[in-house]
């Protein structure tokens, strides 16, 4: 398994050599810090620890910091990848070039929130006709049921909370790699709004 942490810039298009129009996703790999390594001996599985962003010595408690070996600085964002792919030890940074020879990718991230909506936004009702006199337009109709059994249905499409969770998109094909400015351009949408954390992995479906 090949995985980095990684943020999105957002979205763009591209076009080939024949004109066609790709629709992309910038994403963008700064170097990711090997915090610690886990093995089967000490953990009872293989796992590398990722980090990125670094943090102000004076802005981490002890407890945290302590987390950190003396040759890495504190770090923002960290991710456990298990079954990583090559051999790193602590301190090293791996870019872009793990990637190397990869031609799809999983992005997971959490999701855009859309706050509190109702049935026809959340899962696509129809909803009632528009005409006049009908006084019924956006609402999702009878949940219950009668005597027997008494009571609505687990899972039933009802409003509520939309958004905000995590979500992998597979298979996003790499169109094209910018070693120059650390970003990755893959084809069609990531979750999650711009500048968001992306995990970054070697797609499982497609080798």
């Amino acid at each position: 398994m090949k995985g980095l942490i990684a943020k999105k810039v957002g979205m763009t298009q591209v076009f080939d050599e024949a004109g066609n129009l790709t629709p992309v996703t910038v994403i963008r790999v700064d170097p990711n810090t090997v915090v610690a390594t886990k093995t089967k001996e000490t953990c009872g599985y293989d796992a590398v620890v990722l980090g990125v962003d670094d943090i102000k010595a004076n802005k981490t408690n002890k407890a945290y910091a302590g987390i950190f070996p003396e040759n890495v600085s504190p770090k923002r964002t960290l991710k456990e990848f298990r079954d990583f792919d090559g051999e790193v030890k602590v301190g090293d940074s791996v870019g872009l070039e793990l990637f190397n020879g990869t031609r799809f990718l999983d992005v997971t991230a959490t999701s855009k929130g859309k706050g509190f909506q109702g049935v026809m936004k959340r899962w696509g009702f129809h909803g009632g006709r528009a005409t006049h006199g009908s006084k019924f337009h956006r609402e999702a109709g009878g949940t219950g049921a009668c005597t027997t059994p008494g009571h609505c249905f687990k899972n039933i499409k009802m409003p509520g909370h939309m958004g905000f969770k995590r979500i992998t998109v597979q298979n996003l094909k790499i169109v094209k790699v910018d070693p120059e400015l650390n970003v990755i351009l893959v084809r069609g949408a990531v979750p999650g709004n711009k500048d968001c954390t992306l995990i970054v992995k070697s797609a499982v479906k497609k080798n």
